[in-house]
């Protein structure tokens, strides 16, 4: 059987679709642009990974040879990265060109709701781009598009979720009283593989849930269901920007990624043609039971993947990582009285409800300032309090290698004038002790980074030696 590639593997869909695929009997090749971050997900022996980018045709060729059918789940917005619209119109060009030199079968493609007719979001618009240019090549297109995916881990999910259990009143911009229809990630999931039972033509399918509602009426029923009583208060006066600064202060979600999510929220998405229903037929599920499903998936730990899976634009750290290019480290050891896996996990569950071990007040502090000025801040948390997989999100960390019972190494996603990296390795001390080895790497800009370095040294120092010794003796 010829594989399958699903690009955008690591992703918030991506990461979900390919084990999925590999359940039904599929075989899958995943596509990724640091093969590394597909390690350890347990997917099975069907899944094979290569590396590659869509922007770069030459990678294209090995990873679409011999394929069937490619899934396109690439967005670059999902990274909150600038001129993602630019990078989204050359990624969907040049993977359009490979698919026809392969003799793909089929393209199926998540885009987005939106009346074309209207004055859409350059989210929206881009979204719609994408599917015309690839849809502009010989190799039949699947087009699905969908609103809001309610499912534990997604950016919208989280981001009502915080805004309804923080705040008891609500002042809320015009775009509240827009109307969309939601649809449950699990749905999502069921089209997308149903697509694959589909004639190979071209198709634009409008997937949805069974309600269209407005994000009033969304907002008030997720409070009924959390049970508790919400008022919301309409501002004509809050801007897009001013209301995605205002959630990125109150949820998750930072402004990067907030500001064109909320930007399209000013047009209708509902569907405009129910042909799916047809093509693909079952009972999707309400908004209720779809809010309901992800709250008990995130109750339970059991959060496959979420919006945190795209880094925040960062490439550094897709280069090897080479500890003798730093010219500037903090280097601290500590002497633990536990056993070498004991003082492992508790470097494997740092960060999030855990905390930093030592002076969590002053990281809370720095979470504040680097939210202020537009970066991810501490609040992004964890996706999974125990488990860690090389791509996961720490906090404003990023897991760029994790050996089990070794080594655990982050890349920082904070705003900062410069490279900055955090690594943790254990090393056995005979039976019942172990020695915490924790070194913080930076590589400052020219002026404003030495600056910076030096003048926090004091500070850095008293943090890192306090979270070492704090790490070794914890219980």
């Amino acid at each position: 059987m010829r594989p399958i590639l699903v690009t955008g593997a690591s992703g918030y869909i991506g990461g979900r679709l390919a084990p999925m695929l590999v359940g039904r009997g599929h075989g899958v090749r995943c596509l990724a642009r640091n093969p590394r971050t597909l390690l350890n997900r347990g997917w099975g022996d069907g899944v094979e990974i290569v590396g590659g980018d869509v922007l770069d045709a030459e990678s294209l060729k090995p990873a679409l040879e011999g394929c069937q059918a490619a899934y396109y789940l690439v967005h670059s917005m999902s990274a909150g990265e600038r001129g993602f619209a630019e990078r989204d119109r050359q990624g969907a060009q040049t993977f359009a060109a490979a698919a026809a030199q392969a003799g793909l079968e089929r393209i199926i493609y998540l885009g987005g709701l939106g009346k074309r007719e209207e004055a859409l979001s350059t989210h929206l618009s881009s979204r719609h781009e994408v599917g015309d240019i690839l849809r502009a090549g010989p190799t039949p297109v699947i087009e699905l598009r969908a609103a809001m995916i309610i499912g534990s881990g997604s950016a919208s999910f989280e981001m009502m979720r915080a805004i309804v259990e923080k705040l008891p009143i609500m002042i809320c911009p015009r775009w509240v009283m827009t109307r969309s229809q939601p649809i449950a990630v699990h749905d999502v999931l069921a089209y997308l593989t149903g697509s694959l039972g589909l004639e190979p033509q071209d198709r634009v399918l409008d997937v949805g849930g069974p309600d269209v509602l407005t994000y009033r009426e969304m907002i008030l029923r997720f409070a009924s269901i959390l049970e508790l009583k919400r008022y919301i208060i309409n501002a004509p006066f809050l801007t897009p920007r001013l209301s995605a600064y205002w959630v990125n202060i109150m949820t998750p979600v930072p402004a990067a990624i907030a500001f064109p999510l909320i930007e399209g929220l000013k047009s209708e998405m509902v569907c405009e043609n129910d042909d799916v229903r047809r093509l693909i037929p079952f009972e999707p599920l309400g908004f209720d039971d779809a809010v309901r499903r992800a709250l008990e998936r995130t109750r339970l730990h059991e959060v496959a993947t979420r919006w945190t899976n795209a880094s925040m634009g960062k490439r550094q750290w897709l280069a090897a990582f080479d500890p003798a290019s730093f010219l500037t480290q903090d280097v601290q050891t500590a002497t633990s009285d536990a056993p070498a896996p004991v003082l492992f996990e508790r470097i494997r569950r740092i960060g999030g409800d855990v905390g930093w071990y030592y002076a969590n007040g002053l990281w809370k502090i720095r979470g504040w300032i680097d939210r202020a000025i537009g970066g991810v801040g501490l609040r992004r948390g964890r996706r999974d309090p125990n488990q860690v997989l090389i791509g996961d999100a720490i906090d404003f960390w990023r897991v760029v290698d994790f050996e089990a019972g070794r080594r655990l190494l982050l890349h920082a996603e904070m705003k900062v004038p410069g490279d900055a990296w955090l690594e943790f390795r254990v090393e056995p001390q005979g039976h019942d002790r172990s020695t915490l080895i924790q070194t913080a790497y930076f590589r400052p800009t020219p002026f404003w980074g030495r600056l910076y370095w030096y003048l926090l040294l004091p500070l850095h120092k008293i943090i890192f030696q306090g979270m070492a010794k704090a790490i070794a003796r914890a219980e």
